[in-house]
């Protein structure tokens, strides 16, 4: 029996619902893992509708994902595995040390959640920043949430784009909502997602299928192929 108990191909994104750990080894190399895994520190099971000082918090459900962290086998697979990574969380796992943070500044102001997440990367450059509001109903763009843990688009976009230009397929193994997904459909990267909840994975599938049919009209058409030109009057 496969481990995969649905696969959707949109695009350029082969989107699979299933868990990551049965799944993953059969996938081969990628040029990079963008990935917001689970931290372990319990904010799943309905837990953020108790954060009171949060504004509007939402009910996101009731899974238990976030109940114990990412498992190490999945990171090291990562890691061995693609040539790139971000990782958001990273300070909460086992990962060599980092040249290279990125910070997302998320300007909640005063709440009991963390003023910034920190994603680790093994990108040979400086540590980098981005400010995005990310509080309650407080956020920049307006953007609608599907999950607890979901990162901005903006964020995502912003993350994808310090990977080097080379970069064409990315995976995420905690692909939740899809946000990475989207975010790659926009900057024209393949993609591969997985995703265990079945709720999670059809949001993702909705969400990258719209990307698809409504593209940003800032995200520039492909450039024209070169067409060779006859020489001294010759029939084409």
């Amino acid at each position: 029996m496969s481990a995969i108990r649905k696969e959707v191909v949109i695009g350029d994104c082969r989107l699979l619902l299933g868990d990551n750990r049965d799944i993953i080894a059969s996938l081969g190399r990628v040029d990079a893992c963008v990935s917001d895994p689970p931290y372990g520190i319990c904010e799943s099971a309905a837990k953020n509708r108790t954060r009171g000082n949060a504004a509007t918090p939402g009910d996101y459900g009731h899974d238990d994902w976030d109940q114990e962290p990412a498992d190490p086998a999945i990171i090291e697979w990562m890691l061995a595995n693609s040539d790139w990574q971000i990782i958001f969380g990273g300070n909460y796992f086992s990962l060599p040390p980092s040249k290279c943070w990125l910070v997302w500044d998320k300007e909640n102001g005063a709440t009991d959640f963390a003023d910034c997440e920190l994603a680790w990367t093994n990108l040979d450059k400086a540590v980098r920043r981005i400010n995005w509001m990310w509080n309650g109903m407080l956020r920049k763009g307006k953007e609608e949430r599907f999950h607890l843990t979901q990162k901005p688009l903006g964020v995502m976009e912003w993350c994808l784009s310090h990977l080097p230009a080379s970069v064409s397929i990315v995976l995420d193994p905690y692909a939740g909502s899809g946000t990475t997904g989207v975010a790659c459909v926009k900057r024209r990267l393949q993609f591969i997602g997985i995703e265990r909840e079945r709720h999670h994975f059809d949001t993702m599938c909705r969400r990258i299928q719209d990307a698809y049919d409504r593209p940003d009209m800032f995200v520039p058409a492909p450039a024209p192929q070169p067409v060779q030109q006859p020489l001294f009057g010759e029939a084409t």
